[in-house]
């Protein structure tokens, strides 16, 4: 299938939590696929950050389609408002940029879009209908500040009509991610809590409901993996909505237990290419999008852009917030020339200038622009 990658199969319900899996005998995601196949639904983990996950769920997907062209995928990256903006994508009435934009993609979700460009361009050409199935992301923030029964009415909308309570052993994982965070407040974790259940019941709802109007289509949900082991989180929540078959599948990475998927997904990691980076750091402030540093001798120091400076546009963009900066400059690669517009104070007043920047590649990991 194009991908140096195997699959495997978790312990399976069924078996005694003393069983053995053998590494040095796995089979291959062709021998994988027709197992996945009978399934109506088949959830796909990832870590977010991992580009080898996306490439193993494109695979998937693309396997998958040729078997059955009525699939559909649902997905965790977009939130269920923007639905129109992502059937525009898929239909091929708007651009990527334009999709991107519309969905406030880099405000809302924000993980470099080239991670998932090859799934969603591989949709759009196969006319793949992709589900926006998240809730708006402020909801889980909210509750996870007020809980449920705090919530302002107007933010009830999407709020979902069922809400189970978290098993005990569900409960423990998310107590280990709870402790993580600098939560506070008496009933801080019962209210981290609720705000995942806010989310897994939300993304299931969505999809229920589609799979519900559309007998006997398949789906592939691709979501972050703590949302599907075990079940506990999507998955079972969708099950008590639809009854539909499913498989879990999991990729490299997670610390596997007994029970946690059905099928485990191994792939040597691998990164994304360096993207071109403008060599500074930003801030939104008073509706402008300011430089509060700039690397030593980075793309954009070297151009004359000095601290402080407000960046108005690139390449005849208009920028405000450091999201407009991402929108312009994700595709872009290292050597690349854009043209940056700045507004600089200095003694006699203002000035607008006209600089070019030659992108280079980040420094490090954590550099974003």
């Amino acid at each position: 299938m194009g991908i140096s990658s195997w699959a495997g199969p978790v312990l399976a319900q069924n078996q005694m939590p003393s069983g053995a899996v053998d590494l040095d005998t796995p089979f291959t995601l062709e021998k994988l696929i027709p197992q996945l196949a009978n399934k109506r639904v088949i959830f796909v983990g990832e870590t977010h950050e991992r580009y080898d996950h996306h490439l193993n769920q494109l695979e998937i997907i693309k396997a998958l389609h040729q078997l059955d062209a009525n699939m559909a995928i649902g997905v965790e990256y977009f939130q269920q408002p923007f639905q129109q903006q992502v059937d525009d994508y898929i239909a091929g009435r708007i651009g990527e940029d334009e999709f991107l934009r519309r969905t406030e993609y880099f405000q809302r979700w924000g993980y470099d879009y080239r991670l998932y460009a090859p799934i969603f361009r591989y949709a759009r050409e196969q006319h793949i209908p992709v589900l926006a199935l998240n809730v708006p992301s402020a909801l889980p923030s909210t509750v996870a500040k007020v809980g449920i029964a705090g919530l302002p009415e107007k933010e009830r909308a999407y709020l979902p009509t069922q809400i189970e309570p978290a098993d005990e052993e569900y409960r423990g994982r998310l107590r280990a991610v709870f402790e993580e965070h600098p939560f506070s407040g008496r009933d801080a974790f019962n209210h981290f809590v609720e705000a995942q259940l806010v989310w897994d019941e939300g993304m299931a709802e969505s999809a229920a409901a589609y799979l519900n109007a559309n007998p006997g289509r398949p789906m592939v949900i691709l979501c972050g993996a703590g949302h599907v082991e075990f079940g506990s989180g999507i998955p079972k929540r969708l099950e008590r909505r639809t009854h539909a078959s499913y498989a879990i599948v999991l990729n490299s990475g997670e610390e596997i237990e007994p029970h946690i998927a059905d099928y485990l997904v191994l792939s040597d990691k691998k990164e994304l290419p360096p993207a071109g980076t403008l060599g500074v750091q930003l801030e939104d402030r008073g509706g402008e999008c300011r430089i509060r540093s700039l690397n030593p001798g980075g793309a954009a120091e070297k151009a004359g852009v000095r601290k402080g400076d407000v960046l108005t546009a690139i390449d005849a963009q208009p920028v405000k917030t450091t999201a407009d900066v991402r929108l312009v400059l994700w595709d872009k690669t290292p050597g690349e020339h854009v043209h940056v517009k700045v507004r600089r104070k200095h003694v006699l007043g203002v000035a607008d200038l006209d600089l070019e920047v030659v992108l280079a590649a980040a420094q490090n990991t954590a550099e974003k622009r």
